[in-house]
């Protein structure tokens, strides 16, 4: 590594967080997971640099899957490509984040109608499963963690209504929200009102109780949307 590369502050942030590359996999969809993944954790912030240089030296890939994965991000909305001179983190769109949560709301309304009338409960494991995970993040103060595992909760409802696939088209609209859910979350008693939400819904669903469940995730999901002129006045650098 050059001195110059070694000085550069967006290298450094990178490396606080390691991750090599599976060289059986390809690399533009693990540096495009990767990145997004920093993105929507907001280690890398708006209004941060991506120094194509320091990539290809992080990831020690050539040119060709940085700009692949850079390319995939724009898409999302989650970067800005200014060509021949920058690539930014684009700041939070407050007015994409509203859409997906239609989007997401009209989706997962559906999902937990469907699994309340569905006679085999026995699908709802891998929910359960997470709910207990979630608990024990909570416990130990893993801000991270409890967002991953709250991901995977949602995606364990979708699959098990089979219908799987609509969470993978959420994930790839949800940058703008998951950023403003993640500024979010460090309020005090949020990490517990979710967790009681996830509960709720969760039983609504086992009883079989079509219009509970529904109302539970209707009062879920709105949840940071009806607090977005308090994040947005507190983390104005965000917007």
């Amino acid at each position: 590594m050059s001195q110059s590369q070694a000085r550069d502050p967006f290298l450094q942030v990178l490396q606080a967080t390691p991750f090599a590359i599976d060289r059986k996999r390809l690399a533009a969809q693990q540096i495009y997971d990767d990145l997004r993944e920093r993105i929507i954790g907001l280690d890398l912030k708006p209004g941060t640099g991506l120094s194509r240089p320091a990539l290809t030296e992080f990831y020690r890939v050539s040119q060709t899957p940085i700009r692949d994965a850079i390319l995939k991000l724009e898409q999302e909305g989650l970067v800005e490509i200014y060509p021949q001179s920058k690539t930014l983190v684009a700041r939070i769109d407050v007015a994409d984040a509203k859409e997906t949560q239609f989007l997401r709301t009209a989706i997962e309304l559906e999902v937990a109608r469907a699994l309340a009338l569905d006679g085999d409960k026995m699908k709802l494991a891998p929910a359960r499963r997470l709910l207990d995970q979630q608990r024990e993040a909570i416990a130990r103060g893993d801000l991270g963690g409890f967002i991953h595992l709250d991901r995977q909760f949602h995606a364990s409802l979708a699959a098990a209504s089979g219908h799987g696939g609509l969470w993978d088209l959420i994930r790839t609209r949800s940058g703008h929200l998951d950023r403003l859910r993640q500024l979010h979350l460090p309020s005090p008693g949020k990490g517990q009102a979710i967790l009681a939400d996830h509960r709720e819904i969760l039983t609504a669903i086992d009883g079989g109780h079509e219009e509970a469940a529904r109302k539970a995730v209707r009062k879920h999901l709105s949840g940071t949307l009806r607090a977005i002129d308090q994040i947005v006045a507190k983390h104005p650098g965000y917007f």
